[in-house]
């Protein structure tokens, strides 16, 4: 995404760079009456954007020091591609069920959801259900705090202002800053009642992908204004406002809820050990071998190339690399097309597959 640097009131400014909001300590506020006053100011001096928020027990940093907020499924010190990859396998069976049930049980708009894939997306990631390309947001300060709040054992609380671009449809895609916000309100069924009580927005980059030159350009540090902290007690709030309970952020009363609960369930059970998830990750783990043995580490390689580079070294025997693709086109098989395999099946590649890596892990 394109990096936006704000423009901050007279008081920020004399305190912050804003070009290391990031990487600067938050400013500490006493009060939800003046942080309003704070976020209205900066909402005056940055017209051309829309304000977000966040609201978090910890300021999380990276390693060069800077706050962070990465979408669940690219987080992590170093991820690899065969690990991204499946991640975003995992994904798109989750995708795949919750567009099944929302057909079964008619929900509505269920039609239109199958057909778009942010649409299941958002749902997959405001429920928690598993790691997706999509970041929270919310509009409502008193939401972020809240949050912020919510089994907070610590003495602060963290608010971050973040500034995207202005809505053009309930799922805006903006090609020049590289970013899409989409509007939970407008595109979630009646029957989801969390995205309602928690004015919930999700964003993320216009073009997901699992390849990527760095994680940098995926972050929304990009787009941070400006940083508060807050404590946490009920003085905060003062005698005019109160904290959004628990149970009106998460209402327990709501048909997405149990679905998506449903979901998640079947999704453990995908990844425990001895079934799908346990085949994938060895599979993971052949990739990485192959891929250090072939040296190729300067970029993103696929298993093909890595065998192709193997074999023209005479590193590697045909039977092997015969295996290998056999056990590639199983994984692809799996992973796209789940309900043709059988648990007899992967117990029978998983041993091939095991028995593979014994033999990469000899090579010289």
């Amino acid at each position: 995404m394109q990096n936006y640097t704000g423009k901050l009131s007279k008081e920020l400014a004399e305190k912050y760079d804003p070009k290391f909001i990031s990487k600067s300590e938050p400013f500490l506020v006493e009060t939800f009456p003046e942080l309003v006053a704070q976020v209205a100011h900066l909402a005056y001096y940055n017209k051309n954007q829309l304000l977000f928020f966040r609201g978090q027990g910890n300021d999380y940093t990276n390693r060069k020091n800077s706050s962070t907020f990465l979408p669940s499924i690219y987080r992590g010190d170093y991820v690899a591609k065969n690990e991204l990859e499946y991640r975003f396998d995992i994904l798109e069976e989750a995708s795949k069920e919750v567009s099944k049930r929302f057909a079964e049980e008619k929900i509505t708009g269920y039609s239109e959801f199958k057909r778009k894939k942010l649409m299941q997306w958002s749902i997959l990631q405001h429920y928690e259900v598993c790691s997706t390309p999509l970041l929270d947001f919310t509009q409502s300060l008193r939401v972020a705090c809240s949050f912020a709040f919510l089994k907070n054992e610590t003495d602060f609380a963290y608010i971050f202002v973040f500034g995207l671009p202005y809505l053009t449809n309930r799922i805006s895609s903006n090609s020049e800053e590289d970013i899409v916000n989409i509007r939970l309100l407008s595109i979630t069924p009646p029957d989801a009642l969390r995205p309602f009580y928690q004015e919930g927005y999700l964003a993320g980059t216009t073009d997901v992908t699992s390849d990527y030159d760095s994680k940098s350009e995926l972050d929304f540090n990009n787009r941070l204004i400006m940083k508060f902290k807050i404590p946490v007690k009920q003085s905060f709030w003062g005698s005019d406002f109160n904290i959004i309970p628990e149970s009106a952020l998460y209402p327990k009363q709501d048909k997405i809820l149990e679905i998506c609960n449903d979901i998640k369930l079947n999704l453990n059970d995908y990844l425990k050990s001895g079934d799908i998830g346990d085949f994938l990750k060895e599979w993971n783990d052949v990739e990485k071998i192959l891929l250090k043995k072939a040296n190729l580490t300067q970029r993103h390689y696929s298993v093909i190339e890595a065998v192709k580079a193997l074999n023209n070294e005479n590193k590697l025997d045909m039977s092997l690399a015969y295996q290998i693709d056999y056990l590639r086109r199983f994984r692809n098989n799996l992973v796209h097309n789940l309900s043709s395999v059988n648990s007899h099946a992967i117990q029978d590649y998983m041993q091939t597959l095991l028995n593979v890596k014994q033999e990469l892990k000899k090579l010289k």
